[in-house]
């Protein structure tokens, strides 16, 4: 009983911990940055966690109960798919920025491209996450919520991430000039970001 106990706080709090991951933020900024209330941030980022968790609990529940792992090939290339996922989030940052008068009167991202980008990390992280279920956990049933849980955790650590950072970005998408800067700052973070992991699973996969 102790021992599931322990796993449930483990893989909560490991869920929170990832949503700090910084592929995470900087796939999420892109959003939250374009919207002009801090409930709204909130909303867009417990959406990306509820695509996330939900993949996660999916793909990984399957491969931990058959006892399987991921293709090593197959999950190098989700995670090549996020890089390619974070350049065109941050380019399309970026272009809003120098091309839109007034970046924050643009109308919000549709629900859905949080949900999909949050399934997309998913499919990325599921196989490692199954792995590690399989080891800290006693039975399929403790290792099933410990998935659960892990993604309710990332989903509410980028709920109260974006929830706290959408206060002070909402008063600059407010100024023009304030809202170009920080969709530049973001954009510039995905892209960069995106180069850096595609490039690195791309020489992964070599």
């Amino acid at each position: 009983m102790w021992l599931t106990l322990v796993g449930c706080v483990l893989g909560l709090a490991s869920g929170v911990r990832h949503a700090t991951e910084p592929d995470h933020l900087a796939a999420v900024s892109t959003l939250v940055a374009q919207q002009r209330s801090a409930k709204n941030s909130m909303r867009f980022a417990a959406t990306w966690g509820l695509g996330h968790g939900l993949m996660l609990l999916v793909v990984g529940g399957v491969l931990l109960t058959l006892r399987a792992h991921m293709p090593r090939a197959l999950e190098e290339s989700f995670e090549l798919a996020v890089g390619v996922m974070l350049v065109f989030l941050g380019a399309r940052a970026l272009q809003q920025a120098f091309h839109a008068r007034e970046p924050h009167s643009h109308a919000r991202p549709h629900a859905l491209r949080p949900l999909a980008i949050g399934v997309l990390h998913g499919l990325a992280g599921s196989g490692a996450l199954a792995a590690l279920a399989a080891t800290r956990s006693p039975s399929l049933a403790s290792g099933l919520l410990f998935l659960g849980l892990y993604g309710a955790g990332a989903m509410l650590g980028m709920a109260g991430l974006a929830g706290i950072a959408g206060v002070p970005l909402a008063r600059l998408l407010h100024a023009d000039r304030a809202g170009r800067i920080v969709l530049t700052a973001t954009g510039a973070l995905s892209l960069l970001m995106g180069l850096g992991w595609g490039a690195a699973a791309a020489l992964r996969m070599i």
